[in-house]
């Protein structure tokens, strides 16, 4: 469980564009062994085509760090297939992004949900069709995988030690993580860049508020002056004859 959970943390930190590593754990909940925790740095709506590859590598991770360090392969990488493939899967068919099938959808909804039934799907194309379809979805999984392998086995150092933290730790943070494997000057550089932006937002604050201040005693400077220049005629020191 520690390789495949630090497998996916690792793949998102050595891949770009994928969404920061937020919690590592190790401790089982549910049906769940371990879990690895994202944090997106922004809310998204549509995804690009690069951007769901990089989430089929980071679900990859698990099962290829496993293969890496034993040779072998467990079942508990069956739900990150599940949704790697789903995800290949609506690429190919419901979002027109295979370069082989065009920007064309494939397969029809029907019916309506009822008591948890999920909508059944009409295969409106031909056998050859969904021959392609099946041969687009393996590429686009199996060019995930390789590309998953390649960034693991190139940090398998980096692997083996963020595993045994995982080991000794159970649980770890994705910046405890990140200063290990890129080191304490990664952690220094960013911690500054998150320093640099709050003291220039509360550099902005203080700023305001002295130039509030300024103009205040301005206004009560203009109002002192105005107090003491009267009008003839009109102050109250001013005789009548």
């Amino acid at each position: 469980t520690a390789y495949h959970e630090a497998g996916h943390a690792l793949v998102a930190m050595y891949i770009p564009g994928a969404d920061p590593v937020h919690k590592v754990s190790i401790i089982p909940r549910g049906r769940a062994m371990g879990v690895t925790m994202y944090l997106p740095e922004e809310e998204k709506y549509n995804e690009t085509k690069a951007g769901l590859h990089v989430k089929i590598c980071t679900l990859l991770g698990g099962r290829v760090a496993e293969e890496l360090i034993f040779e072998s392969v467990t079942s508990g990488a069956s739900n990150d297939l599940d949704r790697a493939t789903a995800i290949a899967r609506k690429m190919v068919c419901e979002w027109g992004m295979s370069d082989k099938l065009g920007p064309l959808s494939y397969g029809e909804k029907e019916g309506e949900v009822f008591l948890g039934r999920d909508y059944g799907h009409v295969k409106n194309y031909s056998e050859a069709t969904a021959m392609a379809i099946d041969e687009e979805i393996r590429k686009i999984v199996e060019e995930c995988y390789e590309r998953t392998r390649d960034i693991l086995s190139q940090h398998k150092d980096a692997l083996i030690k963020v595993s045994e933290a995982l080991l000794e730790r159970e649980n770890m943070d994705g910046s405890e993580i990140r200063t290990m494997i890129f080191g304490a000057e990664e952690a220094v550089k960013e911690g500054t860049e998150e320093g640099a932006e709050e003291g220039t937002e509360a550099g902005t604050e203080e700023g305001t508020e002295e130039r509030a201040e300024d103009a205040t005693a301005v206004t009560g400077e203009e109002a002192a002056i105005a107090e003491d220049t009267v009008a003839p005629g009109e102050g109250p020191c001013v005789g009548k004859d």
